[in-house]
Parts: structure tokens; C-alpha cells; sequence
């Protein structure tokens, strides 16, 4: 019996380098004409090196993961007598485990001279590093020996994105995800799809796209391809759900976001899929009391009154008895009765607050001077530069 084994890739264009000059230059329109009679290029741009004609792999190839690694196996006899109980298996070998590849495990009865036993395997890779293809043939000859061999196909399997990820948290629950990809293959790649699974505790919105005359267009265009060695970022915001936003204890735990689910098609229709590991964010520390901002105007006129809500949020596992102190500020003034009580606040709940304030003097001014003290522990605590606000010239009429 003759083993073969031969990887199943698509095929690529046929690739020419285009030699021309100018029509002044001694060959004059020669070598224009030549590459006009190559039935290779593409009529109408024999200058363009991608011709039209399909040409079959040279070579192994490289190999990526996330995609579909194919292999075409025969056993062929090459003698004049007829085996029996012919059994072709197939395993591939990674580092950490070795999988089963073959499409039936049943032996076939005979195999007559001249014939042979085809299979087609498929396996979606899904490590990096050394792959080993592990084939082997056992059958019986006519005189009752039975025969076994086996041969190894070595192959690598090589990272097709380099994927880095920042968070941001913001101080209203929400997380916002920056995803960098960039494609460290040599050949470009179509970005298919790419989108965050959120975990269990977390609704998600893409903010890839801008509206434009009413349609969603792609920030990255139209041709959504991403060239050797590119690198493209996509943008993600979290929100936490509503059962889960209203315990402050729980969602502030909270690491685990979700997962990257990536598919692109390379060359001529290759398609692959990577699926990152749950990503996870460092929990911002809060401390005991959170204070944060529901409502604020963008902005506000010169010596004017505007009112914000605060949302003061209980973050300990003790109930505590708040004192709100309001300190004016060079340009934030308070208006209102500062050392007021709160009242009592329990573990995990919240309570917000109206408060009214102006500013006297103009341009980008933060907001600062807000006081809770517990009067249980004798704690302070402090909050400034809680926001901005845009502080304009309120206009004079005539």
C-alpha cells in the first residue's frame, strides 16, 4: 500500500511583475505590447501585478489559527494482490491533547489492485505552535500477515491577530472597551464581523458606526479590509442591567466583561474565527461612600443659577448617618444650606439629591466643594472635580 496525504487549500491568482517604459526609451511600445499579448493579465490593466488566471499552491502554506485546517488522504494499492480489513486512521497531535480526525472508523472489507481509499478530514484549529498529523494503516495480505505503518506530518500553526484591550470606567457604571486589532498575517484580511459577547451582568452597544442621512455607516468605510500589518480599533460601551445597576456592592465586584468574537476571509473566500478569553477590567475602588452625577447642563450662563442630582450611593456593609457640607470654591458658588442632614443610609441602597449652585466666573469650570460626613464613624469624606461645566456670557438684551 502507497500512504499519501496532500493539504486542501484554495488556489490564488497568478501573479506577474509588470516591465514597462516610456514611449521615448529605445523599446519603444515593445514591452507594453507584450504584456497586452499575456493571456495571464487582466485585460485593460496589464500593469496591475494580480492577474486573472488561477494557479494551484506551491507549497504547504501557512497555517492560522481560527481557521479550517483540510487534508486529502488515500491509500492506494500498488500491487497485484488484493489486501483485506484495511483500517486508515487519523489524529492530530497538539500540545495539550489528540484529536480524532477520521470521518469513519470502520475497516473496509478489501481493497483490489489499482484501487484505493479516499478521506477528506477537516479540523478547526484552535492552538498556536506544533501540530503533528498522525496517520496510520493497518490491513491483512493474502497470506494472513497483518501489516501496520504509520507516517507524521509536522506542520505550525502560527497567531493570524494581535489583539490588546483597554477599559475605561466611567463614573455611571458604565464601562467602555478599546479594542486594538491589527493583522500580523503578510496577506490582507476582510473583517467580517467583529463583536463583544457581554457577560451575564452587562448589555453592550457598538459604537463603530455614525448615522448619516439616516442610514448606519462604518466608521472604517465602506471596504471594512485590513492590511498587513493594520491596525484597527473598535470602540464598545457597557452598561450594566437594570437588576444588577441598583446593587452598588455587586456590579462594583464586577471583572469579568465578556469575550471578542472575530471573523474574517482571507485570499479567495478562507474564512477564520477567533474567540478571545473572558476579558477582565480592574474593579474601581469606590471606597465607603460613591458620589456621582445623574443630571448636569452642559452649559450654564455667567452668574446664573442651574441646578445637578447626585446620586450618593452606600458602598460598606454598614448603615450609615450622612451630614452633607456645601464649600464654595473661586468660581462654584452653592446656593442653599450647607451641614444638612441626609439621614440614615443602608448597605447597598442610594439616594439622590437636588442641589442648586452658579458660577461666577466664565469658561470650563469643575465642580468641587461637596462634604458627607458619617456622623457614626466621625469619617469625612471629600469630593472635587466631580465635573465640568461650560460657563458662558449670559446674553444682554437691548
Amino acid at each position: 500500500l502507497i500512504f499519501s496525504v496532500m493539504r486542501l487549500t484554495k488556489p490564488t491568482l497568478f501573479t506577474n511583475i509588470p516591465v514597462t517604459c516610456e514611449e521615448r526609451d529605445l523599446p519603444g511600445n515593445l514591452f507594453n505590447q507584450l504584456m497586452k499579448d499575456d493571456p495571464s493579465t487582466v485585460k485593460g490593466a496589464e500593469a496591475l501585478m494580480l492577474g486573472e488566471m488561477l494557479t494551484l499552491p506551491q507549497n504547504f502554506g501557512n497555517i492560522f489559527l481560527g481557521e479550517t485546517f483540510s487534508s486529502y488522504i488515500s491509500v492506494h494499492n500498488d500491487s497485484n494482490q488484493v489486501v483485506k480489513d484495511i483500517l486508515v486512521k487519523a489524529d492530530l497531535q497538539t500540545s495539550s491533547q489528540r484529536l480524532n480526525l477520521s470521518a469513519s472508523s470502520a475497516a473496509v472489507a478489501e481493497l483490489k489492485p489499482d484501487c484505493c481509499i479516499d478521506d477528506v478530514i477537516h479540523h478547526e484549529v484552535k492552538e498556536i505552535g506544533t501540530h503533528i498529523l498522525v496517520c496510520a494503516v493497518s490491513y491483512t495480505t493474502q497470506t494472513g500477515e497483518k501489516m501496520y505503518f504509520r507516517k507524521f506530518f509536522k506542520f505550525q500553526v502560527l497567531k493570524p491577530l494581535d489583539v490588546k484591550t483597554k477599559f475605561y470606567n466611567a463614573e455611571t457604571d458604565e464601562v467602555f472597551l478599546e479594542a486594538q486589532i491589527q493583522n500580523i498575517t503578510t496577506s490582507p484580511m476582510f473583517m467580517e464581523k467583529v463583536s463583544l459577547e457581554p457577560s451575564m451582568m452587562y448589555n453592550v452597544a457598538e459604537l463603530n458606526t455614525v448615522d448619516t442621512a439616516g442610514e448606519s455607516e462604518s466608521t472604517f468605510g465602506a471596504r471594512t479590509y485590513l492590511q498587513p500589518m493594520d491596525t484597527r480599533q473598535y470602540l464598545y460601551c457597557l452598561k450594566p442591567k437594570q437588576e444588577f445597576a441598583e446593587k452598588a456592592g455587586v456590579i462594583k465586584g464586577v471583572t469579568v466583561i465578556g469575550k471578542l468574537d472575530i471573523v474574517w476571509k482571507t485570499n479567495l473566500g478562507e474564512r477564520g474565527r477567533l474567540q478571545t478569553s473572558q476579558l477582565q477590567r480592574m474593579a474601581p475602588g469606590y471606597g465607603d461612600v460613591r458620589l456621582s452625577l445623574e443630571t448636569i447642563p452642559d452649559t450654564v450662563n455667567l452668574e446664573e443659577p442651574f441646578d445637578i442630582t447626585c446620586k450618593i450611593t452606600n458602598c460598606s456593609e454598614r448603615t450609615m448617618d450622612l451630614v452633607l457640607e456645601m464649600c464654595n470654591t473661586n468660581s462654584i458658588h452653592w446656593c442653599g444650606v450647607s451641614g444638612r442632614q441626609l439621614g440614615k443610609l443602608h448597605p447597598s441602597s442610594s439616594l439622590h439629591l437636588a442641589l442648586t449652585l452658579l458660577s461666577s466666573v466664565q469658561g470650563l469650570q469643575s465642580v468641587s466643594g461637596l462634604r458627607l460626613t458619617d456622623t457614626f464613624l466621625k469619617r469625612t469624606y471629600e469630593y472635587d472635580d466631580i465635573a465640568q461645566v461650560c460657563v458662558v456670557s449670559s446674553e444682554v438684551k437691548q
